[in-house]
């Protein structure tokens, strides 16, 4: 494959998905689409535009009309524009106040026992849970509690809709015959169920990731632009499209989404990201890199599920949002989680690079 062809790809990527998002922001500004954040941590964000993952469709659009000829760039657009149809309808429904939550503030010298939380003096906290409901009215009363602010939540379609819709998107991926083979085994009719997990786990790992500025944005970046590297080490350069793609798609936004972020992608980007990156791991069948790339997104699903599984004990979830609020950095959460990712795949390289000579 001609370098040339790969470098054209990438600057095509990058500067259209700038124009995009630089557009859909004009837009979306205009619209009043603009975030809303619950994490008190990130009120300070409220009115940044959201939805910027429509750039990406766009961008998507424009790569496939040029490179339609490509198996590989075809099936990858084609699953990023279906799981990014998908977001963006989740982004729609999102529009939709489901309800409104109270903020509150400890305004004692003591710690405050509310819902499944403890609040220490000074800090703030949203009443979510049922338990926290019941007892805030009587902690308000008692001067132990202040509301200080309400916030809307937005409506979320059911887990059992969105994980139809997400196993409609590895169906389609199966449809299209381009997964017969993982890690050296021929799939026979096991490419159904593997490609519908490997979908759905990319997909809900993108999207828990995506709470910070350029976090998911630059994970993927730096997971896509490793898995293009270890196609070469690995005598398979037709591997690297689908990844320069990826690649392409994340560093544009991050010309906008970088901290401090100007514009968020939304469902309709960080489903499709996930999707995408999915199917360009299995249609080039790198596996074991590709799980290894995602290695920090996949810690943090399983630190929430064992959360939820009440294992263990978040004060807040996901675990980024966890060490923000114990008092890390946005910024250094953010570096912190880049270097963890970079330094996995630099590892995964080397490792394969001294088994394959």
């Amino acid at each position: 494959m001609k370098i040339i062809s790969i470098i054209i790809l990438f600057f095509i990527t990058v500067f259209s998905t700038i124009f995009f998002t630089w557009y859909m922001k004009r837009i979306l500004l205009k619209a009043n689409i603009t975030d809303n954040p619950i994490v008190s941590e990130h009120r300070h964000k409220t009115g940044t535009p959201t939805m910027g993952g429509i750039a990406f469709l766009f961008t998507i659009l424009l790569i496939l009309s040029i490179y339609y000829q490509n198996n590989l760039i075809f099936n990858t657009c084609f699953i990023m524009i279906a799981a990014g149809v998908m977001g963006l309808l989740d982004d729609l429904l999102g529009l939709k106040v489901s309800e409104v939550q109270k903020l509150v503030k400890n305004i004692t010298n003591d710690v405050v026992p509310i819902g499944l939380l403890d609040l220490e003096p000074g800090a703030e906290a949203r009443v979510a849970s049922d338990k926290a409901k019941a007892e805030v009215d009587d902690l308000v009363k008692a001067n132990k509690l202040e509301v200080i602010d309400e916030l809307p939540i937005k409506y979320e379609a059911g887990e059992l809709k969105q994980i139809v819709s997400q196993i409609f998107i590895g169906l389609l991926l199966v449809l299209t015959g381009s997964v017969t083979t993982l890690g050296g085994f021929n799939l026979g009719i096991f490419a159904v169920p593997i490609v519908i997990i490997a979908i759905i786990g990319a997909v809900n790992t993108v999207n828990l990731i995506d709470g910070m500025d350029g976090l998911a944005s630059g994970i993927l970046f730096i997971a896509s632009f490793s898995s293009a590297i270890f196609g070469c080490i690995n005598g398979k350069p037709e591997i690297i499209l689908p990844f320069i793609l990826i690649c392409g798609l994340c560093l544009g936004f991050l010309v906008f989404n970088k901290y401090p972020a100007s514009i968020f992608m939304g469902d309709t980007g960080s489903i499709l990201l996930g999707a995408g990156y999915a199917t360009a791991v299995l249609i080039c069948d790198i596996p074991y890199f590709g799980l290894l790339a995602l290695g920090v997104p996949i810690f943090s699903v399983i630190v929430s599920l064992l959360h939820r599984a009440h294992l263990i004990d978040l004060p807040v979830e996901p675990l980024h949002h966890t060490l923000n609020y114990n008092g890390m950095s946005e910024q250094k959460i953010i570096l912190l989680y880049w270097s963890v990712t970079a330094i996995l795949c630099a590892v995964g390289l080397i490792v394969d690079y001294f088994i394959f000579i």
